[in-house]
């Protein structure tokens, strides 16, 4: 049987996204989920109990698929890649059950899911075997450790952009994130805002602008996540992907 050649084909056969890539960006949408949740339960009105139900279940739908994923990248299972595929599969089955559940413990359920999908996905990226030299190179500047940790940080849902007497900041819960250290994200595309997504700082404020990873900022942690904090710290070698663009398509 002969197969067409790709130049033949009439459509773009997507690329798989490598597994940690693929629970990193996961983890973009847990925020995305939770921080739906908490402007639900900042609004005077009583959230819909349903209004949660369809995302929940298709991120333990989502979280399944990428533990299958992990699970056909090894033909061997160590125990500290086990206990990481039970803590997904811990995940998997909360975010299920926070489906059927009012908004207050439903967002309980899932409180902790994007850190521990990022902790999993640095675990994994540890294992033996894996090739972190496939990225493609982007001819944009290179990553310092304060725009890795910046990274770090965004993929784990924990900085926000905020804004007092007419300039911005970067509210964070780790390392303090300079704005212009955002602005260089932002402009080599690894880093976008979601305008208004996270709950307000305080009653009567208006929604935060939460920031989340974009493929290619997934892609760019997936090449230092999980290496030694020397070699990440004393690095500036890491290249951040560009985001791949089909001629045939356009945003």
């Amino acid at each position: 049987m002969t197969h067409p050649h790709a130049d033949s084909l009439l459509f773009d056969v997507p690329v798989p996204v490598p597994p940690v890539e693929q629970l990193l960006l996961l983890a973009g949408q847990y925020t995305l989920h939770n921080d739906t949740l908490d402007l639900a339960l900042a609004s005077p009105t009583e959230p819909d109990p349903a209004a949660h139900g369809a995302s929940a279940r298709q991120l333990a739908t989502e979280t399944s698929a990428a533990i299958t994923a992990v699970l056909n990248q090894h033909s061997s299972i160590q125990p500290d890649l086990s206990d990481t595929l039970i803590r997904l599969n811990q995940l998997a089955y909360l975010s299920a059950h926070s489906a059927d559940q009012k908004a207050h413990l439903a967002r309980e359920l899932t409180a902790l899911a994007p850190q521990d999908i990022v902790t999993s996905a640095a675990r994994i990226a540890q294992e033996p075997g894996r090739d972190r030299s496939g990225a493609p190179a982007s001819p944009a500047e290179l990553l310092t450790p304060a725009h890795c940790a910046a990274l770090y940080e965004v993929a784990r849902g924990r900085a926000v952009v905020t804004e007092s007497m007419g300039r911005q900041y970067v509210n964070s819960r780790g390392p303090r994130i300079l704005i212009s250290t955002l602005r260089h994200l932002e402009s080599n595309g690894l880093v976008d805002r979601a305008e208004g997504s996270a709950a307000p700082a305080f009653k009567g404020a208006p929604p935060l602008d939460r920031l989340r990873l974009t493929p290619a900022g997934a892609t760019a942690v997936a090449s230092f996540i999980g290496l030694p904090p020397a070699t990440t710290a004393a690095s500036s070698r890491v290249v951040p992907p560009a985001p791949v663009q089909s001629p045939s398509r356009s945003r």
